[in-house]
């Protein structure tokens, strides 16, 4: 399986508590779950993949186009990996940016065999001549090339075997409409609730062979952002700790010790996140802002910003979008420990 995401990270990506993939999260692949079974939280989305991938071994056929959708984080790398295990199938990993040109994406259709995945992570950033290629592999299963130039070209058609094309994107709006129209399934993946970053916390550790308190679960599950990624991160960052500092069991304080020196306080946030909020209501009033003001203030870019740090901000209630631009709410001044101005809703009229 070829592995592509050393390739694409940013300098963002270093954050001990960034959604994507980074160098040192090569190991959380033998953590992952390989059947659906095994899978913890997303229960809408398991349900729906049972019956897609029971149905499609009830007719002996390959499983239809599924798309996968939400924050980096969450699983979707994973759940495509699940759905060819179900299915017995292999599985061929590449993404969007990795794909260049035509004859690139020619040569990997054509080495699928019959019911075989092909998982195109970040499939929003696929070029538009190479949708072009794709439609008629996903729709007909046929792979169209063009021979020679002018009057005397001709196109030739190739039979492809039936395959199945999972696709993983963080930003849907950024998909084409008939990109999107070609799969069969979207699953949206949110979130996890806490009591499932809990059992995730506790499966990782059991795997890893390390002493944890309950304690400690609770401390690392509630820091992680509700995403298994990166509690899977502060687990192993942890560990450390409470092998060097500690007798190796991950208590309470000893997670919130570890946690509290890489800088992740109780709720998760980093330096940047408070960055954020400190200078929406220190230097603007408490908002609202436009967003390359505030990118500006801390020297970040906008596109960051939007994309990286403020989902979880919004999940969390801290921050807010108006028409007028981001506000930070009462939850934001009670998290940085600042009075909540009472006029501060006749601004927002």
């Amino acid at each position: 399986m070829y592995h592509y995401y050393n390739l694409y990270m940013t300098n963002n990506d270093d954050r001990i508590v960034a959604g994507k993939v980074k160098s040192e999260d090569t190991s959380e692949f033998s953590l992952r779950p390989q059947k659906l079974s095994e899978m913890i939280g997303q229960n809408r989305v398991k349900e729906n993949l049972h019956i897609l991938i029971e149905a499609a071994r009830n007719r002996e056929e390959s499983v239809d186009h599924i798309l996968f959708y939400g924050p980096p984080g969450l699983g979707k790398t994973t759940l495509a990996n699940v759905v060819a295990n179900e299915m017995g199938v292999n599985i061929k990993v590449t993404a969007g940016p990795a794909i260049e040109r035509q004859g690139d994406l020619a040569a990997i259709l054509t080495n699928l065999r019959a019911g075989d995945v092909l998982f195109v992570d970040e499939i929003h950033r696929l070029g538009r001549v190479l949708e072009e290629v794709l439609y008629p592999a996903m729709e007909d299963f046929a792979l169209d090339i063009l021979i020679g130039k002018g009057p005397s070209a001709r196109n030739i058609r190739l039979k492809l075997p039936r395959f199945t094309v999972i696709g993983a994107t963080t930003r849907l709006a950024l998909m084409t409409a008939p990109l999107r129209a070609r799969f069969g399934a979207l699953f949206r993946l949110d979130y996890y609730d806490i009591q499932s970053m809990k059992s995730i916390v506790e499966r990782a550790a059991e795997l890893l062979e390390v002493q944890i308190k309950s304690e400690g679960i609770v401390e690392i599950a509630g820091r992680a952002r509700s995403t298994p990624r990166v509690a899977l991160r502060l687990l192993r960052r942890v560990r450390d700790y409470a092998e060097v500092r500690a007798d190796g069991v991950i208590t309470g304080s000893v997670a919130s010790d570890a946690l509290g020196l890489l800088d992740v306080d109780e709720i998760g946030l980093d330096e940047t996140d408070r960055r954020i909020l400190e200078s929406i209501v220190t230097k603007f009033g408490g908002g609202p802002v436009g967003l390359d003001t505030i990118a500006a203030s801390i020297s970040e870019e906008s596109d960051t910003i939007m994309d990286v740090y403020e989902p979880y901000l919004l999940q969390l209630g801290l921050l807010e979008r108006t028409s007028r631009g981001r506000t930070a709410s009462k939850a934001a001044y009670d998290h940085l420990g600042l009075d909540y101005p009472l006029d501060i809703q006749d601004t927002l009229l």
